[in-house]
């Protein structure tokens, strides 16, 4: 089992690389910047290709990225390459279109999943309505029915079930959470929800709070449509909700899971069956691109801070420091996911 679920990890992770990749590759060969390599897969080269067009197609060992080396990405660095081949020399709009373009590919391939899942599986609600309330639980003990409608928690808007699970996650020094709810009625009501404390079979304890969502399916073109920008939008709320958690303390670093724990969300998923493996696909492609779009050195979005300052200054931010801060972002990233893969290692034992 532990096999498959590494070869299936991998798939995963190849498919969402590649088409993040593709993005950056596409646009830098449509707008004609010098490519030198289109790696999947990080650290040594396990095969390559070089293809007609000059560019070295590679598979690397570790299938925990990629990326796609072009010409002058910063400034320019190479006195062989026709000086309007740097992507550096490109006009500002084709370098921001080849910067975001791996983001947006990730985005489409989750929506078309989503699409697609709903048009053959059916979709719920993103809403977070109460569709399950078990006997004797906190829940039913405050009041809340199925049917009733989740409006807020502590404050925070809850207008999506992603979004209302982050929430439930946060840390809350006292116990006590306080629902906003809408009847099925319209009437609206503030409740408080104390959770039980629960031992699990292998000795750990969580909360319960006795709450599940409607899991009414609806078919059809439109329904499905629907339900594809609609859970996007959830599941990028929700993340929202995370980085910004993770700012205030409210949500732990320890809480964020690397390769080993996406491996162990692989297992579980398949043993719930293939279509929890593609909405993982779609989950995933979601969060590479949303986390690679962020503001932060070494990801997409940290040169596009750039390309901004650029745009907003008049002329190019000095390369030596847009490349010493992009090198630091990067060793405080591989210093973040040392430590992340750490804890899914001990988490795992």
């Amino acid at each position: 089992m532990w096999f498959l679920t590494i070869l299936v990890l991998i798939l995963i992770l190849g498919i969402i690389i590649l088409v993040h990749e593709f993005g950056h590759f596409i646009w830098a060969k449509a707008f004609k910047v010098h490519i030198y390599e289109f790696s999947i897969g990080m650290g040594p080269v396990v095969h390559t290709h070089k293809g007609r067009d000059g560019i070295n197609y590679n598979i690397r060992a570790f299938p925990i990225g990629g990326f796609v080396s072009m010409a002058g990405e910063v400034y320019d660095d190479d006195d062989k390459i026709d000086k309007k081949k740097l992507m550096c020399n490109k006009p500002w709009f084709q370098r921001l279109i080849i910067l975001v373009a791996g983001v947006v590919n990730n985005f489409i391939l989750a929506i078309l999943i989503l699409f697609f899942m709903g048009l053959f599986l059916g979709s719920t609600t993103t809403k977070p309505i109460v569709g399950t309330v078990l006997e004797n639980s906190a829940v039913a003990e405050s009041g809340i029915e199925v049917g009733d409608q989740i409006l807020a928690i502590n404050d925070i808007k809850a207008n999506s079930w992603d979004k209302l699970q982050i929430a439930l996650y946060r840390k809350n020094e006292s116990g006590t959470y306080t629902f906003k709810i809408k009847k099925a009625n319209g009437e609206e009501k503030t409740v408080s929800v104390t959770p039980k404390k629960v031992t699990n079979e292998d000795g750990t304890e969580t909360m319960q709070f006795g709450l599940g969502l409607d899991t009414t399916k609806h078919y059809g073109f439109f329904a499905s449509l629907k339900y594809a920008f609609l859970k996007f939008g959830s599941i990028v709320s929700s993340m929202m909700l995370t980085i910004t958690s993770l700012f205030t303390g409210k949500i732990s670093l320890n809480a964020l899971s690397g390769p080993v724990g996406i491996y162990g969300v692989i297992g579980e998923s398949l043993s719930i069956g293939f279509s929890q493996i593609v909405y993982i696909i779609a989950f995933l492609s979601i969060n590479v691109g949303f986390i690679n779009i962020l503001p932060f050195p070494a990801f997409d979005g940290g040169r596009v801070l750039f390309l901004l300052i650029e745009k907003i200054k008049g002329k190019p931010v000095d390369a030596k420091l847009e490349n010493a801060f992009h090198t630091i972002g990067f060793f405080l990233l591989m210093i973040l996911m040392l430590y992340i893969t750490i804890q899914d290692i001990i988490k795992l034992f």
